[in-house]
């Protein structure tokens, strides 16, 4: 008979499994490379340091002055540290001096006892067997096939090897693989979750009013910081050793995060082994998206170069061209005077570069390709979930923010865990999410009215270069002022992102969501709404409505008094080229070169903050000392915003700029080397967090993906000239001559007499009279029949893609079903012997019950 909470013995055999030592990694691995050593351990030289924290004091004398006279801060601060002790964890405290200050360092380790318990708690995924079925990336395997080598491919030392795996049970300890050696059974990430965790359930004080975590004495400023330490330098040794040797942050340097490895695959595994799931899922999507991004960028630079061909062929640029004095213009403004249509005629070939028949074939293919890309990046996705153990991944109940706690103003019992937890009424919160409903509205308008600003300085600038002396300024006063317009709203964008960013915090703050994962949500999903129409409102207007509500001569429309602004010479479509290419490759190198510049000045300040130290300490840096003078990670929000808000230019708007894709895959090449960087070199090492997928991005993705059928099927059909001239090719003349003639309206004779009774042209099917032709209802009915059957096409091809191709690839799903069966097995006899004791209890419990009467010996009567 056992006692209560005693361990049972447990002998069920784990099915048999071949164990290949060589092809083992970390605490698996018995011929492991001579690595440098370890500095990242407490005095003793063999205990590990798996966290650190931190608090500054000033450099007083006196324990009260040292402390700021904040006494509560030292109770929180004694306690919890005494909490932790008696929780199991190690301690070692570091003291730091320096002239104005010091700076306190607390070395925390969990030994095995504690790491054994809370990885049974937090459902660790611990391994079972090696898998032997080899990682081949697709475009290898196409290679291979063809007898090719990669040129994308490099042999990263130490890769991480793939495991089927099962949540850790201590009673099967023996059974798993690695287990003989209690120091590296559990990987470094592991025993940092296990820290974390611990840090985070701890209380300092009041449970009821939510004095609990780390996080919370982080806000409070009871300490500075609080991290993991990275592995070591990231300088590789010198002189060099075998890269076998190289330590993993060594690794990720050298072959991930050097300018020279532009052109390789990112070592995702090495990646995931060091930061986690969540941050190599990024990683992932960034490489995944760069590699679909290459076909992408040919095809759309192949369409261009058409353009070129184009423009030496091309009938009615040949009539331009000749046109002469044939085609006299009306003046584009109040004060202009007439002009010849024969005098854009470079324009007017520029413009074909952009709006030719390949632009239809383009906009097809990108908006398929769009559909499919997501439609693949679901099964990488679930293939490197299963690889990483997070496909059955899903998050425990989680801990309340401790801003929420601090603020709450009532608590409740949780329904999960029977605790008194801090609570905020849901009709206030949602009264609350309605009035940020309408600041972001507000946001909206003042984002409109922006715009509204710089159509009007344009049209402002170009009568006013007009009306200078200078013949060169007065030629180009359209392109001046749109060129400068396009520039202005890039500033303007940037500053509204900046304001909205911090205003979107203090609402979502302001709003009182319970969990992080809710207040992120909500937080990308405001500043997603803002930013779509802030990055997106001024190529929409020139795509959509700019040059329709101009009117005719003699009845011209306009805004606040001002003529309503006309499309330039070469048509919308080259207008928006340009405004895409200012907006989009602006902002990419302005973000450029503040991730290169900023977090270097960052650095740097910090490293002044942190010294001079006094002279009578050690020279060498310590580990926790060099990293508390890195950046803290800012996380991936940025990164994925700048990612998504390019994803949508080159997807909405690529029918007028098909260099769009190429663009955006030099700099991708850029940012993966930047952003790699910054967290191997620049950053603390931020604590792990697993990770099923890239979450909310994904269906902001699918909308943006939508959005780009139908802004392609608008932009061809009423933006382009594509659908005016099939109309002529198919109604007038196959050749397209006269086709420059049958776009130009002739102007009212009103209009003529206050002119000089000189009679001019301009763009339109408008009769003398000014009323529309009957060509303009053609068209008009073709141009919406070719938005239904662009859209109807495109969406019913993606449908039958999202069906063919299935979310799981086949061999993944066999992984799973033989990594489920290898853990059933693992499991199944004491799943057996729990059923026949439970059985056992029930049948001695329904003996005991029953009334009898004994009759014989050995006999009895129910």
């Amino acid at each position: 008979m056992k006692r209560r909470g005693e361990q049972s013995e447990d002998n069920a055999t784990l099915i048999a499994m071949e164990t290949n030592l060589e092809s083992n990694y970390g605490s698996i691995t018995m011929n492991a490379p001579v690595m440098p050593r370890d500095r990242n351990v407490f005095s003793d030289g063999s205990t590990r340091v798996d966290f650190v924290l931190v608090w500054e004091e000033p450099h007083c004398s006196s324990k009260e002055e040292s402390t700021g006279g904040n006494l509560a801060h030292l109770r929180w601060r004694e306690e919890f540290l005494n909490r932790l002790t008696h929780s199991g964890l190690l301690q070692e405290q570091k003291e730091v001096l320096q002239t104005k200050k010091k700076i306190f360092f607390v070395l925390l380790s969990a030994p095995w006892s504690v790491l054994c318990y809370y990885a049974e708690e937090i459902s660790l995924r611990v391994p079972l067997q090696v898998v032997t079925a080899p990682i081949v990336n697709w475009s290898e395997q196409i290679l291979s096939q063809l007898s090719l080598p990669s040129p994308l491919s490099q042999d990263v030392p130490n890769p991480p090897p793939d495991y089927y795996t099962c949540q850790f049970r201590t009673n099967k300890l023996q059974r798993f693989l690695g287990s003989d050696d209690k120091d590296t059974f559990f990987n470094t990430t592991q025993r940092h979750q296990v820290l974390y965790e611990i840090l985070a359930r701890t209380p300092y004080g009041s449970v009821k009013d939510g004095e609990v975590g780390i996080d919370r004495l982080l806000n409070e400023q009871v300490f500075t910081a609080a991290y993991p330490l990275h592995e070591g330098d990231y300088h590789p040794p010198s002189p060099p050793g075998p890269p076998e040797s190289l330590g993993l942050r060594q690794i990720l340097y050298v072959y991930w995060a050097q300018w020279s490895c532009w052109r390789r695959y990112q070592p995702l595994d090495h990646i995931r082994e060091y930061f986690g799931e969540k941050i190599a899922l990024y990683f992932a999507w960034l490489g995944f998206y760069t590699g679909w991004l290459l076909p992408a960028s040919i095809v759309g630079t192949v369409i261009f170069l058409f353009g070129f061909w184009l423009v030496a062929t091309d009938v009615p640029a040949k009539e331009v061209c000749d046109s002469g004095n044939s085609f006299i213009m009306c003046p584009i403004c109040n004060i202009c005077s007439y002009w010849n249509y024969s005098s854009i005629c470079v324009t007017y070939k520029t413009g074909l570069l952009f709006d030719n028949g390949g632009t239809v074939f383009l906009s097809v293919f990108m908006s398929l390709w769009a559909v499919t890309f997501l439609e693949y990046w679901k099964r990488s996705c679930s293939a490197l979930s299963h690889r990483w153990d997070c496909s059955d991944f899903q998050d425990i109940e989680e801990r309340p923010r401790p801003e929420f706690t601090a603020m709450a103003p009532m608590t409740m019992r949780n329904p999960v865990t029977g605790a008194e937890e801090p609570y905020f009424p849901e009709n206030k919160r949602f009264r609350r999410i309605l009035t940020g409903c309408m600041v972001i509205i507000i946001m909206i308008v003042v984002v409109l009215m922006f715009l509204i600003g710089i159509i009007l300085y344009r049209t402002i600038l170009s009568i006013i270069i007009y009306k200078s002396e200078h013949s060169f300024l007065t030629f180009s006063a359209g392109k001046i002022a749109s060129l400068s317009g396009s520039v202005l709203n890039l500033l303007v964008i940037l500053m509204l992102s900046k304001v909205y960013t911090t205003l979107a915090h203090i609402l979502t703050r302001w709003e009182m969501h319970r969990t992080q994962t809710k207040y992120e949500d909500m937080f990308i999903l405001k500043v997603f709404i803002f930013q779509f129409v802030n990055f997106y409102s001024s190529p929409v207007y020139i795509a959509f409505f700019k040059g329709r509500f101009v009117g005719y001569p003699g009845n011209y429309y306009t805004l606040f008094g001002v003529r309503n602004e006309d499309c330039g010479a070469g048509g919308c479509l080259i207008e928006l080229a340009q405004e895409m290419l200012v907006i989009m490759v602006g902002k990419q190198l302005i973000n450029n070169i503040q991730e290169f510049i900023i977090p270097k000045l960052r650095s740097w300040w910090q490293k002044k903050k942190m010294s001079p130290r006094l002279k009578e300490q050690e020279e060498e840096v310590s580990p926790w000392e060099a990293d508390y003078q890195l950046l803290v990670c800012e996380g991936l929000f940025s990164e994925y915003l700048e990612m998504v808000i390019q994803f949508g230019f080159i997807t909405i708007f690529v029918a007028a700029c098909p260099l769009a894709p190429l663009f955006a895959l030099i700099n991708n090449w850029v940012e993966t080397r930047l952003d790699a960087q910054k967290f191997v070199t620049e950053y603390r090492r931020p604590v792990v967090e697993r990770a099923q997928d890239i979450g909310i991005w994904f269906p902001i993705l699918q909308f943006i993906t939508h959005m780009a059928v139908l802004s392609n099927a608008f932009l061809i059909a009423f933006t382009s000239s594509f659908v005016p001239r099939l109309y002529y090719r198919y109604t007038r003349d196959n050749t397209l001559s006269g086709y420059i003639n049958f776009t130009l309206a002739t102007s009212p004779r009103s209009y003529n007499q206050q002119h000089q009774n000189t009679t001019c042209r301009y763009l339109g099917f408008r009769h003398e009279n000014g009323e529309y032709l009957p060509e303009f209802f053609h068209l008009l009915a073709i141009q919406l029949g070719f938005v239904i059957i662009f859209e109807h096409v495109v969406f019913f091809i993606g449908g039958m893609i999202d069906m063919m191709v299935p979310d799981i690839p086949e061999e993944v799903e066999m992984k799973i079903k033989r990594e489920h069966y290898m853990a059933k097995e693992a499991l199944a006899e004491n799943q057996v012997q729990q059923s026949k004791s439970k059985s056992s209890a029930l049948l001695h419990h329904f003996l005991s019950v029953l009334p009898f009467r004994t009759v014989t010996a050995g006999h009895c009567v129910f």
